[in-house]
């Protein structure tokens, strides 16, 4: 029981101190901006409010995964105004990305981890109840987010993972197969060959940067983490990280958000990143909207973007401000890190905030541009402001 409490008790420091940086408008209603326009010009992508627009139903994903927002959209329209249907809309769009092996990030066949296996992550939570499925390290199983789903339906647990979860998908009817494919094992090996570089260790012997172990702690004093990473630094990029989180909305308001990947490439066996943790890789609540995350995982999941970007709506930020909230406090720590937030207010106005990359991309279908309903938008991604090139008057 103390270890419940001390657990629980930090847990609220940590949201507590998040939510220090959020500040609250003197409005005592939500204001809510609008960022359905492609044309994005500023980092967030912050578009004047237009009431004269149908926003909903809407679905929003991560990446240029055109396909599972093309079939998250049809599943959405088989209802009235998408009426029941977001859970269908975000579990089947997901999936489309797993089978289709979106950017190898994303199902089986990518990201090998060190024994040249792939594990996949996923989740689904439902706006409405604050209920979330979760699987995580699942092993020898295709339909990760189907999965978690069924942990949503039929358990009252919230996440399940590595070889309990892979036989609790068995006992609900899904078949076990390898995850491995030509083309993830020719990736391991090319790895293996090149001594497992980069890979994910420090402060062990031998040296990690030119074996590949087995390894054992190094007997010196802890060195600050910026020195650790500089030995051996292991770049978070786009092809080797693309969790896809997609968010439905139906007419009501109804909300559901889901996220599926197959983690960091050359991963240590047993890791699990953000996708999975709720407030972390998604979070949604019918009284507010709904955020996704997507990039370095490890260090994402320490700041629950997604929860941060939530809870900023509902404090009355608009979601261009709301999804760089979580971005900006990671900056503060991890200047070179990579990532990208969307953020989904409960009316359908939309925003995205990332840093690392130049720009990042995202799908949308919705009314609000009837010309055309599904679009890939982009957004100009945060710079560290140590990098600009300021020529002094």
């Amino acid at each position: 029981m103390t270890r419940h409490l001390t657990g629980c008790l930090w847990l609220l420091c940590l949201v507590s101190m998040a939510f220090s940086d959020l500040a609250v408008t003197s409005s005592p209603k939500p204001t809510f901006t609008s960022a359905f326009s492609s044309k994005t010009t500023s980092p967030a992508g912050t578009d004047a409010p237009n009431t004269n627009k149908t926003m909903l139903p809407m679905v929003i994903n991560t990446w240029n995964f055109t396909a599972a927002n093309v079939l998250a959209w049809r599943i959405l329209k088989q209802s009235k105004g998408g009426l029941r249907q977001t859970r269908n809309a975000v579990v089947e769009g997901c999936t489309k990305c797993e089978k289709l092996q979106c950017d190898r990030t994303v199902g089986y066949g990518g990201s090998p981890d060190e024994s040249g296996e792939t594990t996949l992550d996923a989740m689904v939570m439902d706006g409405s109840t604050l209920d979330v499925g979760a699987v995580a390290g699942l092993r020898r199983i295709k339909d990760a987010i189907k999965v978690a789903r069924h942990v949503l339906e039929h358990t009252q647990h919230t996440m399940l993972v590595g070889d309990a979860a892979s036989a609790f998908a068995n006992a609900m009817g899904f078949e076990s197969e390898s995850l491995v494919t030509p083309e993830s094992k020719d990736m391991w090996q090319q790895w293996t060959a090149e001594n497992c570089q980069p890979n994910f260790w420090w402060n062990v012997h031998p040296d990690p940067k030119v074996s590949c172990g087995p390894y054992k702690p190094r007997p010196t004093p802890l060195t600050r983490w910026k020195e650790d990473r500089a030995r051996n630094e292991y770049e978070i990029g786009r092809k080797n990280h693309d969790t896809i989180g997609m968010i439905a909305i139906d007419v009501e308001g109804n909300i559901h958000a889901g996220t599926s990947t197959n983690g960091a490439r050359h991963k240590i066996p047993g890791r699990v990143g953000d996708s999975p943790i709720p407030g972390a890789g998604g979070y949604a609540d019918n009284e507010v909207g709904a955020a996704v995350a997507t990039g370095d995982g490890d260090v994402m999941m320490r700041f629950l973007p997604s929860l941060l970007a939530v809870e900023a709506m509902r404090l009355g930020k608009p979601p261009a401000e709301a999804a760089e909230v979580g971005i900006r406090r990671i900056m503060k720590r991890h200047k070179d890190f990579m990532g990208a937030v969307i953020a989904v207010d409960r009316l359908g106005n939309y925003a995205a905030a990332c840093h690392g990359l130049e720009e990042f991309p995202f799908m949308v279908s919705s009314p609000a541009r009837p010309d055309k309903p599904t679009r890939l938008e982009t957004v100009k991604c945060i710079a560290n402001p140590e990098k600009l090139n300021i020529v002094p008057l």
